[in-house]
């Protein structure tokens, strides 16, 4: 299944409406001033019905999360040691470096954009066709160990949609309007080679606690959107800086 940018962000608005609708019930109508993050774990676990667990997943980091649509085993090779992680169908398995003492707060941003990432996933091989679908959990067919970097390599397309999906989930369009309205009037965020002057790192920093994101994903996600410009570090400046 091949979607479009405008077709992936329309899936977005209608899961977060219904979504909000479920979570929030009544209150959903009531229009604040400002905007909210995604409850992403009450997303995935309440409304989408995945079961989120931990595990040690890779020693170098490059593996932060996954999720498999049949009951299979996932080959996890930590310290030159290969061990199989069993992954039931509707599991998401974050690894456990989340939530190692001191790291919670340091990588909540990480973990929620993994976590959307995920239920993006599950979200599209709903709206796959049934036969589409049997060939998906042939891919993780039953009792087959499988490593997810080969399955990258052939669904490079799935992992593009599962984080742009993942992206318009946990940042909708209209929180990220609200939110720039607020902090910013709605003009755009300048961004001088990855430097930002100091009224729009302030800016860039409340967003990014507003919506629990990180900067990295808050940066990608305000570009698409046309709230970003970016400019040659040579053009840098900042208008509270003072010079002899």
């Amino acid at each position: 299944m091949i979607l479009s940018h405008i077709q992936i962000e329309e899936i977005a608005a209608a899961v977060t409406k219904d979504f909000n609708e479920f979570f929030f019930g009544g209150r959903a109508a009531f229009e604040t001033h400002y905007a909210q993050a995604t409850p992403i774990d009450q997303l995935a676990g309440d409304y989408l019905g995945l079961r989120v667990s931990f595990a040690h997943l890779s020693d170098d980091g490059s593996i932060c999360g996954l999720t498999a649509y049949t009951d299979t085993e996932y080959a996890a090779t930590c310290q030159g040691v290969t061990r199989l992680i069993p992954l039931k169908a509707n599991e998401v398995l974050l690894d456990s470096s989340f939530m190692e003492p001191g790291q919670v707060r340091a990588r909540c941003g990480k973990r929620r954009f993994t976590l959307a990432h995920e239920c993006a996933h599950q979200i599209l091989f709903q709206m796959e066709s049934d036969e589409a679908r049997q060939t998906r959990r042939k891919t993780y067919s039953p009792r087959t160990a499988y490593s997810l970097r080969d399955l990258k390599t052939r669904e490079d397309w799935n992992e593009w949609q599962a984080n742009a999906l993942g992206a318009a989930l946990l940042m909708p369009q209209r929180e990220i309007d609200r939110a720039m309205d607020y902090l910013a009037q709605s003009r755009k965020l300048v961004n001088y080679g990855g430097w930002f002057n100091y009224v729009d790192r302030a800016v860039l920093s409340q967003l990014c606690q507003t919506l629990g994101v990180s900067k990295s994903a808050a940066v990608i996600r305000l570009r698409q959107m046309g709230y970003l410009e970016d400019r040659p570090y040579e053009e840098y400046t900042d208008p509270l800086e003072v010079w002899p």
